[in-house]
C-alpha cells in the first residue's frame, strides 16, 4: 500500500467562481477521487490547515506527495517547505503538478529560478510521450491532447532533467519540457505540466494515468541507508580481506 498526500493551497476553488464550477470540491478531491481506484492510501492537505497539513506525522508517512500550488506560493512557511524538501532527500517521493514548478520545496530542490513563459488562451496542447518504455508512460499510446490549457513556453529555468518523459507543443508555437524526472538525495521527483485550474485537465483518465504511474515509479525503495562520515577500513591496510 503506497502512503499518498495530496497537497492543495485550495485558495482559487474559494474566490474564483470559474474555478469553483470546475473543481466545486477543491482540486485536490478531484485527484483523490480520480486515483480513488489505484489502491493508495489517500489523505489531502491544505495550506488553511494547522501546519497546512503537512505536520511531522503526515510528513513521515507519506511515501509520495502530489503538491498543486499557483497563487499562495509565498503563504507556505518557510520552516514547512524545508521539512517537505528534506523529507525528499531521506526518501519521499514528490509529484509537482502545474505551477507547482513555482513552490518552495521544488524551488529548493531544484536551485534554479524555475521560471517560464506562460499565457492563458484556450489553446490545444498536445503532451507528446518522448520516453516510452518509461514507467511513468506506461499505457499512454503516443500523445495527449488537450483541447484547451493554459500555455507554457520554454526557457524553462530548471536543470537539466535525470529523464524527459513528455514534451508539449501548443497553438502558438511554443514547446515545453512537460514531464521531467529528477532524483535528490534519496527522493524521486517528477515535474507534469498540464493542470491550470479553469480546465477539466484533472477529470481525464490519461492525465490520472500519467499521475498514478509516477506515484507507483516515485515509491520510496526500501534499501539500505547510505552511511556518511568517518569509515573504518574494509580490510587490513597493505593486505587482502578474505
Amino acid at each position: 500500500m503506497i502512503n499518498v498526500t495530496i497537497w492543495n493551497e485550495f485558495v482559487h476553488e474559494k474566490i474564483h467562481d470559474e474555478v469553483r464550477e470546475v473543481y466545486p470540491d477543491g482540486l485536490h478531491r478531484a485527484l483523490a477521487d480520480g486515483l480513488g481506484g489505484e489502491g493508495f492510501a489517500i489523505r489531502t492537505a491544505t495550506l488553511d490547515q494547522p501546519e497546512h497539513g503537512l505536520s511531522d506525522e503526515v510528513l513521515n508517512s507519506t511515501d509520495v506527495l502530489i503538491w498543486w500550488g499557483h497563487m499562495a506560493h509565498d503563504r507556505v512557511s518557510d520552516e514547512i517547505s524545508q521539512k517537505v524538501a528534506q523529507r525528499v532527500l531521506n526518501g519521499m517521493g514528490l509529484i509537482v503538478l502545474h505551477s507547482g514548478h513555482f513552490s518552495k520545496p521544488f524551488k529548493a530542490l531544484m536551485g534554479t529560478s524555475c521560471d517560464l513563459k506562460w499565457r492563458v488562451a484556450d489553446e490545444q496542447e498536445i503532451v507528446w510521450c518522448v520516453n516510452p518504455s518509461h514507467p511513468i508512460a506506461d499505457g499512454i499510446e503516443g500523445k495527449i491532447v488537450l483541447e484547451k490549457e493554459e500555455m507554457y513556453g520554454e526557457f524553462f529555468d530548471i536543470p537539466v532533467p535525470d529523464e524527459l518523459v513528455f514534451v508539449s507543443n501548443f497553438q502558438g508555437g511554443e514547446v515545453f519540457r512537460s514531464g521531467c524526472t529528477f532524483r535528490r538525495g534519496e527522493g524521486k521527483i517528477f515535474y507534469f505540466r498540464p493542470g491550470h485550474e479553469t480546465y477539466p485537465t484533472y477529470y481525464k483518465p490519461e492525465i490520472l494515468r500519467v499521475i498514478s504511474n509516477a506515484v507507483k515509479w516515485a515509491y520510496p525503495a526500501r534499501s539500505f541507508k547510505p552511511e556518511f562520515g568517518r569509515s573504518e577500513p574494509v580490510r587490513p591496510f597493505g593486505g587482502v580481506l578474505v
